[in-house]
């Protein structure tokens, strides 16, 4: 049980799990092999330089379980392996950090190149900039005082709409009065009217009476 014991713990100090990223040491074309020996098949050869991720590392075998960033799984030396690029990556970075940096610093050339030839444009845009900002500024203040009024207006509209609507209610209220007038006075010529026919008929009646009596009272004279 003993022997079993140490037996288990020197399989796991041979089988390290680790997640990390290594690469192909040296300028050299290395053999990922399907297995951990020299007689095992190969399955792709790697420059160096190569990005690989060291997926467990046994020190009994001195190889790498690695894999491509293509997905291939293999099995590498793990003396060929290291934890950083190789000095001509470096290099290769270098490089191409240099050119950008080269063909930035030919941009801004030319850009001050241009700036330059158009400094005179350049100040009277600034000028002209500037005149334009001030007749913002004044338009700005224009609209706010538009806006005022415009709130002033709106509030003037609504006491002139609440007027109208009062005045609307008094006409309705003449209406109907004139209309009772109107009724009423219709009554009062209709009485009018009735009376005056009366008083006609009444004459009418009255006047040849009045006639009468004098001719009989002038004929009464004469005797």
């Amino acid at each position: 049980m003993k022997y079993f014991f140490y037996f288990i713990i020197t399989l796991l100090s041979c089988n390290v799990a680790i997640a990390q990223s290594v690469y192909v040491s040296d300028s050299m074309k290395f053999t990922l092999r399907s297995g951990e020996s020299n007689s095992h098949k190969i399955i792709k050869m790697l420059p160096s330089g190569t990005g690989l991720t060291l997926i467990s590392t046994n020190k009994a075998t001195g190889y790498s379980k690695v894999k491509t960033s293509a997905g291939l799984v293999g099995y590498l030396p793990t003396r060929f392996t290291q934890d950083k690029p190789i000095n001509s990556w470096y290099l290769n970075k270098a490089n191409q950090k240099l050119e950008l940096l080269q063909s930035e610093n030919d941009q801004i050339k030319t850009t001050l190149a241009d700036l330059q030839t158009n400094n005179s444009s350049t100040a009277s845009s600034n000028t002209e900039l500037t005149k334009e900002r001030d007749q913002l500024s004044t338009d700005l203040n224009d609209l706010r005082q538009t806006a005022s009024n415009a709130i002033q207006l709106k509030r003037q509209r609504n006491e002139l709409q609440e007027r109208v609507v009062n005045v609307e209610r008094e006409l309705q209220q003449l209406k109907r009065a004139k209309q009772a007038l109107e009724d009423s006075t219709s009554q009062d010529w209709f009485l009018y009217g009735g009376i005056l026919s009366f008083l006609g008929i009444f004459f009418g009646l009255l006047i040849p009476k009045i006639s009468w009596q004098r001719k009989s009272h002038g004929n009464w004279d004469t005797f």
